[in-house]
Formats: structure tokens, C-alpha cells, sequence
């Protein structure tokens, strides 16, 4: 590992904020889906009780839309859950600045971040400060935790090279013009994770084959520039630049070494991104890498799938601009399992908006009840969590919780505690709004009315407040007020 080289951006660095453990992971037996077995396994740490995991994470050439962050919100769902178990997580998410093609699949293609250089007439540097900022900004709205590292691919170039060179040297790589090509038929394992033959990816070829590949599956692993082409670096080929698999090969193993414990991603990047990982990895170091392959299922729109190249999208900022809590989206992802496709509806954002809503003031009106104890749900709790991250069964549990009962304050006790997982801001207060000029005195005089029992005069007041767009509520505490504010309408 490069330690000189950055590994986190500004602004966004290790989170030294870790979530107060109360259970130990020696007794835990947490099962995961392994993509490459199609199977549940049982999680075996390389490190014990620390988890290494790496997740596929943004390329910074446009903003990201909901569908990639229900994808970077699963890795944080898994890590919290790993947390909450009695496991220490160290996350690394990769930032890609360089190498993305158009179409990496065969190899054609614009780099994505040259692209957008060029239509928004700002430089490549510019592009991935101003996208990766955004990207943050994003996924904190959603309360994705930050990652402990965010190495940006143009920091690791030496490493990049070195692996390249390593596979070179054992048969695995040939280079043709200053071009690095993944020789493919060199790794018999290829294609396992993805189920994909030679014989497929030969079928699947679209267009021209490139000439100077042995095979069409081959991959580029190190590109050569072509003329006032912005971003080249100098190798042993030539000058020139990586290609977008490699990059997550060399970030992965120089900040969590050569054997890991999980790799997570969209199931877009089963093929060919993760397929290609696996081989350049696996061939450079001679034995398996990484322990568990885990993929979350897409986020559809109108059963398509959301995608930036066909504008059927939304950014979680246009979810807020329409009066929704950023946190209902959290809340509607929580519903499915992270492995199957979700279709996306605004009707369903709007009932998990006032699901989330109604579940925060239940909180805080059982948070002043009674106390009891409620050790049982917990490790129903725990359990759905060991089940391969069952966060519906979790969710389900909330709702068996609410409606259970035991007493209020454990509810509102163990419910707080479950949001270090479910990361809803169950504990967050109503926002506080401002009474129209006139409220105050005439809020004054109701409850002066309701002394003397001149329920006439309080019953007038009221209906005058509720012109003014105040909801005033009688307890036995007192009168309470609100802003009776009517949603927008949506389209």
C-alpha cells in the first residue's frame, strides 16, 4: 500500500464516530448471500471480529440518482448491521475520477469523465470535485454513513500499474501498441460469478471486434492515449490510462490487503466489472481475494430500470423539492429485500413519508410513559439481521413492536436503538415552525377562556386559529399548537 496517497476526500474523511456496541460477535452466526455460490454463508471474518468490506461507489461525471443510492445504502445497511451484531466494520469506497468508458462492456467508447468535461466546458478536476461533493451531500441526506476511506482512482495509478505489470509477468496480460489487454482464456475461472462462457461472451460480441485481442471477452487493462487526450499518466507501456476494472483491484487490496471479507456492489456490476475484478485479483496474487460477493437488486421506475443514460430518474434533492422527507426513501428501501428490484413510486415515497412521521411523534409520546423490558424483541431483532440482512422481517418487527404491549418507554428505548441500524432519525423533533403575527394572543386568550370555562369563546378561538393555519389540540398538559400546513400537490 501507498500510505502517501490519499484515501479519503475532503470533506469526507474516516468517520470516527462508531455506534456504542452492546453485543459481542463471538456468538453471532451471521449468514450472507454469496453472488459467486448462490448460496447463504455463514460470515467467517479474515480478521475475526472486524469486517473488511469494499463497495463499488460512484463515478463522478454526473449526479447520482436514487437508484445508486438504494445501491450505496444497502452497503451501509449491511455495515451498520455487521456494527449492531457486535462486528467492527472498516468500509472502503472507491471514488472513480478516470477510466469509465461509455461502454466498458466491449471496451468502446468515451471516458464518461472526458465527456462531461467537455459539454459542461470545465476541466476533468473540476468535474470530480464538483460531482463528488454532490454525491456526499446526497448520500447524507439519505444517512449514509461515511465510508472509513474514499480513495479516488487518479490517486492509484502506481498501484495500478504494478498489478498490471505482475499479471503481464505471470501469462495473464499482453500488451499491443502500449495496450494492456486481460488475456481472459488465461483464467479458467472466468466468468464464474457472472455464469457467462467464452463461448457466450463470443455471441454477445456486438460491432467490430478490436483486431488486436486473442479474444473478443478479452478486457483492457491499460489503455494508450490517443492524441489531446487530458488525463495520461507514463507506464512501462507507454503513456496512457487505466481501464475502469483495474482500479477497484488496486484500491481494494492496498487499503484492505489481499484477502477481504465482502465486495459489494449493484447486480449491473456483476458483468463485467466485478467478473474482471475477480480475475485480475485472483491472477495476480495466485489465491482467492475476497469471501463474499453481495449485489443489491435494481430500483425500477415504471418496471424500467433507473438509469442516468435514459433519463428516467430522480435525484434525492427533487424528492425534497416536493415536500418529501429525504428519509421516507430510506424508510420505502427498508420494505424490500436488498437483493430483489423495487419499482419506485411517488404514491409509495408518499406513504412511507407518513408512515415515518406517524412512527417519530409515537416515539416521543412513549418516550414520558412507563419503562419495562423488551429483551425478547431485540433478538428477534438480531436474528432478522443474521438472516442475510432480512431488514422487511426488521421492519415488520417495528410495526409487531409498536402494536405489542410492552411498556411505552421500552418501546421508545429499543426503537432508538434499532435506528442505529434502520438510520430513520426516529429521535429527531418536529421542526419548529413560526406563529402568524396574532397567533400568540389569541393562543393566550383561548387559554385564559379555558380557565374560566368559557368553552364557547375557546371553541370560537380555535376555529379562528384554524383559518390561520394553526391546529390547536387540547391535553390534559394544556393546549397544544401546530402549523396545519397542507402538503403540495405532486404530479
Amino acid at each position: 500500500m501507498n500510505k502517501d496517497a490519499p484515501d479519503d476526500v475532503a470533506g469526507a474523511g474516516i468517520s470516527s464516530i462508531q455506534p456504542v456496541r452492546t453485543h459481542s460477535w463471538e456468538h453471532r452466526v451471521v449468514r450472507l448471500f454469496n453472488t459467486l455460490t448462490r448460496r447463504e454463508e455463514e460470515l467467517k471474518p479474515v480478521g475475526g471480529g472486524r469486517v473488511k468490506v469494499y463497495s463499488c461507489g460512484p463515478t463522478v461525471y454526473r449526479y447520482v440518482h436514487v437508484g445508486n443510492l438504494r445501491t450505496f445504502m444497502f452497503a451501509d445497511l449491511l455495515c451498520r448491521a455487521l456494527d449492531y451484531v457486535g462486528y467492527e466494520t472498516e468500509q472502503v469506497m472507491n471514488i472513480t475520477d478516470v477510466g469509465h468508458l461509455t461502454d466498458d462492456t466491449f471496451d468502446r467508447g468515451e471516458d464518461k469523465m472526458l465527456v462531461s468535461a467537455r459539454l459542461e466546458k470545465r476541466s476533468t478536476e473540476e468535474i470530480a470535485e464538483h460531482y463528488t461533493n454532490a454525491f456526499m451531500q446526497d448520500a447524507a441526506a439519505v444517512n449514509i454513513r461515511p465510508a472509513s476511506h474514499y480513495p479516488r482512482a487518479t490517486a492509484y495509478i502506481p498501484q495500478m500499474i504494478d498489478i498490471i505489470g505482475r499479471l503481464i509477468d505471470k501469462g495473464h496480460a499482453y500488451e499491443v501498441g502500449g495496450t494492456v489487454y486481460y488475456d481472459i482464456a488465461s483464467f479458467p475461472a472466468y466468468g464464474r460469478l457472472s455464469r457467462n462462457s467464452t463461448d457466450s461472451l463470443l455471441a454477445g460480441t456486438r460491432g467490430e471486434v478490436d483486431p488486436r485481442k486473442k479474444h473478443p471477452g478479452d478486457f483492457t487493462l491499460w489503455k494508450a492515449a490517443g492524441e489531446h487526450r487530458l488525463q495520461v499518466w507514463p507506464s512501462p507501456w507507454g503513456d496512457g490510462f487505466p481501464g475502469w476494472h483495474i482500479e477497484c483491484s488496486a484500491m481494494s487490496m492496498a487499503l484492505l490487503g489481499e484477502r477481504f471479507d465482502i465486495h459489494t456492489g449493484g447486480s449491473d456490476n456483476v458483468f463485467p466489472h466485478h467478473e474482471a475484478e475477480i480475475a485480475q485479483s485472483e491472477g495476480a496474487t495466485g489465491h482467492r481475494v475476497v469471501g463474499c460477493w453481495m449485489h443489491g437488486g435494481h430500483l425500477l421506475l415504471k418496471g424500467t430500470r433507473m438509469a442516468k443514460s435514459a433519463g428516467n430518474f430522480f435525484r434525492v434533492t427533487e424528492l425534497a423539492d416536493q415536500g418529501f422527507d429525504p428519509l421516507a426513501f430510506r424508510y420505502l428501501m427498508l420494505q424490500a429485500k436488498y437483493r430483489t428490484k423495487l419499482n419506485f413510486s411517488v404514491e409509495g415515497l408518499a406513504g412511507a413519508d407518513r408512515a415515518l412521521a406517524q412512527l417519530r411523534q409515537r416515539v416521543r409520546e412513549w418516550s414520558s410513559g412507563p419503562d419495562g423490558d423488551a429483551a425478547d424483541y431485540d433478538a428477534r431483532f438480531r436474528a432478522t439481521l443474521e438472516d442475510d440482512l432480512d431488514l422487511p422481517s426488521a421492519m415488520a418487527l417495528v410495526s409487531e413492536l409498536a402494536r405489542a404491549g410492552v411498556a411505552p418507554r421500552a418501546k421508545a428505548r429499543l426503537l432508538q436503538d434499532w435506528d442505529r441500524v434502520l438510520g430513520l432519525d426516529l429521535g429527531r423533533e418536529p421542526p419548529v415552525a413560526a406563529l402568524p403575527d396574532g397567533a400568540s394572543e389569541l393562543l393566550a386568550a383561548r387559554d385564559q377562556a379555558r380557565a374560566a370555562r368559557d368553552f364557547a369563546t375557546a371553541d370560537r378561538l380555535r376555529k379562528t386559529l384554524a383559518a390561520m393555519g394553526v391546529q390547536v389540540v387540547d391535553t390534559p398538559e394544556g393546549q397544544q399548537w401546530k402549523p396545519a400546513t397542507l402538503r403540495r400537490e405532486r404530479n
